[in-house]
Order: C-alpha cells, then structure tokens, then sequence
C-alpha cells in the first residue's frame, strides 16, 4: 500500500508529501491489520482542493483511539505519530474508517 501511495504522489506531483504519507499510510494500514479481527483493509487517497485524503477501512465498528505509551511500550505511538504529521484525522462515524488529511505545500499546487 506504500508502493501504490508513493506511485500516486509521483503521479500527481506531490513528491514533497512522500514522507509524511507513507508515515500515515504504514501507521494506518497497521493498525487497520492487527485491529480489524482479519477483515479486509482497504486504503484510498484522495486529491482534494488543498489537500491529501488517506483513509484506511477495516470493516470492524471498534473505533481508532489516541493511546499512551510509555517510554518502555513497543506499541501505542502511531496515532501520535499521525497526528504530528497530519493536519487533521479522525474515525468515521461507524468506527470502520481511519483518515488524515496532509496539507498540500503552496509549491506544489
């Protein structure tokens, strides 16, 4: 799903974005994978106005939540880590779904 990601960025001249969208995709497809109880994930990025949509489906009702890790903790940081590089995210109303937003650097409009 990074390969497919980091495709479509080349695609659409958002190179600049390449970092911070794989660090999104690979924290939300993760989760998506060891929370979704074996159902399928599915990944979709989206070009909006001023910014990149990544959204992350798993199907299960249980919503994505902010935890605390401790120093020690080998888990628990990736929301954190996508919310320091994303300008917003969030869960569906229905919990299946997983989005954050990147904005769209001025130069690469």
């Amino acid at each position: 799903m990074r390969h497919i990601t980091r495709d479509r960025l080349g695609q659409w001249n958002l190179t600049t974005l390449t970092d911070d969208a794989m660090l999104a995709v690979s924290e939300l497809v993760t989760n998506a994978v060891k929370h979704g109880k074996g159902r399928p994930v599915e990944l979709r990025v989206r070009l909006l106005d001023h910014e990149l949509r990544i959204e992350v489906t798993d199907g299960t009702p249980t919503p994505a939540r902010l935890r605390s890790a401790g120093p020690a903790d080998e888990n628990g940081r990736g929301l954190l880590l996508v919310a320091a590089v994303a300008k917003e995210w969030g869960v569906s109303t229905d919990g299946t779904m997983t989005w954050c937003s990147l904005t769209i650097p001025d130069e690469a409009s």
